[in-house]
C-alpha cells in the first residue's frame, strides 16, 4: 500500500513522527511520503521510525502556492529534506506563520474570544509551525465552536472574519525549488482547489511532474478527468490520503487512496532525472 500524501504536527497533523508511522504500519501501508506545510523539520523522526517498522518513507513536503490569485498546493516528493534552499524556505515560512498567526489570534480578541491566545494555539500545534488547524482547535476547547470543521466554515475560511493572508510561492517556483531538491512535484488535491484543465496545462509548461489525481476530496469524475488531463500533458498521477489526524478529519485513514506499483516506480524514474 502506497500512500503519498500525510502530515505530522510539524505542520497542521495530530501525530508526531513516530506516532504516524506506527498507524501507518497498523494499516499495511508499505511506502509513505510525510508531506508536512513548507517544512521538512519532521523528515529525520519519521525516517528512523520508517526503518523500525519495515515502511519505506519517502522524503516530502507541501509548498502553499498561488495560482490565478488563489490558494494550490504542490507537493515535492523524493527530495532531499538537506537541501539549502528548502531549509531557507522552512525557516522564512515559519516566523512568516508565527507573525500570521499573531494577526490571526488578535483578531479573535477583537471579536470577544478572550481566551483564545496565542499560548494556547501553540499547545494545540505541539510545535512551532502554526496553522489554521491549530486555531480551530484552539477555537473549539474554548467553547466557540463545535468541531475544527465547524470552525473553519464560520471563522476560518478565506473571507472568514478571522482569515489574515500569507506568503504563497508562484507554481514555478515551487517546482524549481523541488526540483533543486532532487524531487518530483506534483499539484495536490486538484479537484478541491478547482484546478482547470486550462491552469493543469500551464502548471505542466512549467515543468509540473504530476497531479495527484486520487485524492479523498476527489469524486469519480474527477478522478477520470485528471487522469486524462495528466496523459494528454505528459504528467505522472499520483495518490494519498492526505492523512492529519482523526482530531482533524475523523473519517480519513492511512491507505484511504493508494497508488500502485506501477505509477510509484515512474513517479521514482522521474525524479532521478529532476
Amino acid at each position: 500500500m502506497i500512500d503519498l500524501h500525510s502530515h505530522t504536527l510539524h505542520s497542521d497533523g495530530q501525530r508526531t513522527p513516530d506516532e504516524l508511522l506506527a498507524e501507518a504500519a497498523a494499516a499495511k501501508v508499505t511506502v509513505l511520503s510525510l508531506t508536512d506545510h513548507d517544512t521538512v523539520s519532521g523528515i529525520a523522526d519519521a525516517s528512523a521510525a520508517a526503518t523500525r517498522r519495515g515502511i519505506r518513507l519517502v522524503p516530502g513536503i507541501e509548498l502553499s502556492c498561488e495560482l490565478h490569485g488563489r490558494e494550490v498546493h504542490v507537493l515535492g516528493h523524493f527530495l532531499d529534506p538537506c537541501s539549502g534552499t528548502l531549509l531557507k524556505l522552512a525557516t522564512d515560512m515559519l516566523a512568516e506563520r508565527r507573525e500570521r498567526m499573531e494577526r490571526m489570534v488578535a483578531r479573535a480578541q477583537a471579536a470577544g474570544f478572550a481566551k483564545v491566545t496565542l499560548e494556547r494555539v501553540i499547545a494545540a500545534s505541539g510545535g512551532e509551525n502554526l496553522g489554521r488547524p491549530h486555531l480551530a482547535r484552539a477555537l473549539v476547547e474554548c467553547g466557540h465552536a463545535k468541531s475544527v470543521k465547524d470552525a473553519f466554515d464560520r471563522f476560518l475560511h478565506s473571507r472568514g472574519p478571522l482569515w489574515v493572508d500569507r506568503r504563497r510561492l508562484s507554481v514555478a517556483d515551487a517546482v524549481a525549488l523541488v526540483r533543486s531538491a532532487g524531487g518530483t512535484s506534483s499539484i495536490a488535491h486538484p479537484g478541491a482547489n478547482g484546478v482547470s484543465r486550462q491552469e493543469l496545462k500551464a502548471c505542466a509548461d512549467a515543468g509540473l511532474d504530476a497531479v495527484e489525481a486520487l485524492h479523498p476530496d476527489h469524486v469519480p469524475t474527477q478522478v477520470e478527468a485528471y487522469e486524462r488531463w495528466a496523459a494528454g500533458f505528459g504528467l505522472l498521477v499520483t495518490a494519498g490520503s492526505d492523512y492529519h489526524g482523526p482530531a482533524v478529519q475523523p473519517d480519513r485513514k492511512l491507505g484511504d487512496r493508494t497508488l500502485s506499483a506501477e505509477r510509484f516506480a515512474a513517479l521514482e524514474e522521474r525524479s532521478r532525472r529532476a
